[in-house]
């Protein structure tokens, strides 16, 4: 009888009848440099970023559109008349903040 399992060159043992590939195709390093070509090709091709003051304050405000959310989720389920209080305060102040960051800039200046 045959045995089940051949030795694979020197490294270990596989199935009989079970190939091991030699190579994946492509080399990693021509891999990680196509993907890197990719990465800068839609670098060049996207939109002017906008300046880092811009994305900051749209950044806040999306923070602030889920914290509002957040306490709307508490405060729908607030029993106790001093949590809802809080969650009320804490709600005006989200939307205190959203507002003053979503005026035009020339009302700032």
């Amino acid at each position: 009888m045959a045995p089940l399992f051949e030795t694979c060159g020197g490294t270990g043992f596989l199935p009989r009848g079970i190939v091991m590939a030699i190579g994946w195709g492509k080399s990693y390093e021509e891999q990680m440099e196509e993907a890197n070509q990719r990465a800068s090709e839609a670098k060049r091709n996207r939109e002017p970023r906008l300046p880092a003051e811009d994305r900051v304050r749209l950044q806040r405000l999306e923070s602030l559109k889920l914290s509002r959310s957040r306490v709307l989720a508490q405060l729908e389920r607030a029993s106790i008349p001093a949590h809802r209080e809080m969650l009320m305060k804490g709600l005006q102040a989200i939307e205190k903040e959203t507002e003053e960051l979503s005026e035009p800039e020339a009302e700032h200046e």
